[in-house]
């Protein structure tokens, strides 16, 4: 019964008749913008793929928050690759697994090692970026946020497991989305497959063992899902035929602004549908989800390379700075021609706050996986003309209470001067 329950979820998202969402006042924000990019790609709406979710936020005497969510083209039936998007609720998921493991010496600064047991397994053992030199779930979400670090990724998913992916998300309400690929160029069948895990203290004795596993669960992937005219495969070779999404990851828009909400406002979600997170967790996350790679000590990340605005898609211009006072919370992903970011935006000087969450397909050619994609002409820039456009709409929209945001100022680290290099290169 329980798979069949899973079959009917995993499905859904894509079975149902729906038309895209477009509200009035998101619509007249977005055509009187100053910037005439956003005007030609909101006209062309179907072919950049667009989908934008702009969340206002109002507080009472109490400092309550309600929430207001506005549409632009939003439709669980317009597929996007969810590429790093991913990476949030694994990093939530890992964080709940750890508090219902019932093991109080195992936590997320638990040393961590990673055995194999199939020929596509890879251990993991040492990690020279962390402090002590050895993996951590802390450590693997310290990377995935900071400069969305693909292995790290990979390494949540082992732990957790895509059988407790799925069932726990979907049971959470987020119906639409499907886990079920990690980033190694896997087959279904070997996704299924999860390394052995163990967990020692600092005399490496065993605290916790979780042995490897096969998740059972039958997948139905729904309709079949195609784009572009042609792909390079694996050889560097030209495919003349659309490339396959259907068996892929699967984050709908909407269920990952709601992820997000999940995170920064909690209370404000069913019990059912939120994370199982301790209060340390939730500060943990804040800080690593706003944190600029250049001011994190481990990992030492070269801060001309991951600069301050690299993973804060609707801040990011040429000058790579972020504005003082702002900190943005939030998750992006990049793949196969698409941009996609789920944002809180705290401004502490202007008594300002907002969600943003927002993807867009760039990829004239119809050619994927070919790494010719016009980011830097049309996605980066539509991107951040998006977030300026809705951030000075923000600075000047009337409040009745000022927001009192003290809850999302984090303690960030200073980098301190040492004699390590800094890493220039991520596979993210």
């Amino acid at each position: 019964m329980r798979s069949l329950i899973i079959i009917f979820l995993l499905g859904f998202g894509f079975t149902s008749v729906s038309q895209p969402r477009t509200d009035s006042l998101l619509l007249k924000l977005l055509s009187g913008s100053s910037y005439s990019l956003v005007k030609d790609v909101i006209n062309q709406k179907d072919s950049f793929r667009l989908q934008i979710i702009y969340t206002e936020i109002n507080r009472n005497r109490f400092n309550e928050p309600t929430f207001r969510n506005y549409y632009f083209n939003v439709d669980t039936n317009i597929y996007f690759n969810p590429a790093s998007t991913v990476k949030l609720p694994l990093a939530l998921l890992a964080l709940e697994k750890l508090n219902e493991l019932d093991k109080k010496q195992v936590n997320k600064y638990s040393d961590m090692l990673i055995d194999s047991s199939q020929s596509w397994q890879s251990p993991a053992y040492t990690d020279y970026t962390s402090e002590d030199g050895k993996p951590s779930i802390a450590q693997y979400i310290r990377k995935a946020f900071l400069v969305s670090d693909n292995d790290a990724y990979n390494r949540l998913y082992q732990f957790v497991g895509p059988q407790t992916i799925n069932r726990k998300l979907h049971d959470k309400g987020f119906d639409g989305t499907r886990i079920t690929r990690q980033f190694l160029g896997l087959t279904v069948q070997q996704n299924r497959y999860t390394n052995a895990i163990r967990f020692v203290n600092k005399e490496n004795s065993l605290l916790y063992l979780q042995p490897a596993a096969f998740n059972p669960d039958s997948f139905y992937f729904g309709k079949t899902i195609k784009l572009g005219k042609g792909y390079m495969n694996s050889k560097d070779s030209l495919i003349n035929e659309p490339i396959d999404f259907t068996k892929v990851n699967c984050l709908p828009l909407e269920d990952l602004q709601q992820m997000v909400k999940s995170v920064m406002f909690p209370e404000s979600m069913p019990k059912s549908r939120r994370f199982k997170l301790t209060k340390n967790d939730y500060s943990f996350l804040y800080q690593y989800l706003s944190q600029f790679p250049g001011e994190t000590n481990y990992p030492k990340y070269d801060s001309s390379e991951y600069y301050d605005s690299y993973v804060k898609f609707f801040f990011r211009n040429e000058s790579h700075k972020m504005p003082a006072d702002v900190r943005v919370f939030n998750k992006v992903g990049w793949a196969y021609g698409f941009l996609i970011d789920a944002s809180y935006i705290a401004d502490f000087k202007n008594d300002v706050e907002y969600m943003l969450s927002a993807v867009i397909y760039v990829n004239k050619d119809g050619i994927l996986n070919d790494n010719v994609y016009e980011y830097d002409s049309i996605g980066w820039p539509f991107m951040y003309q998006l977030g300026q456009t809705i951030y000075q709409y923000e600075l000047q929209r009337p409040r009745e209470f000022k927001p009192d945001l003290k809850k999302f100022k984090m303690q960030y680290e200073f980098r301190k001067p040492d004699d390590r290099p800094t890493i220039k290169n991520v596979d993210n």
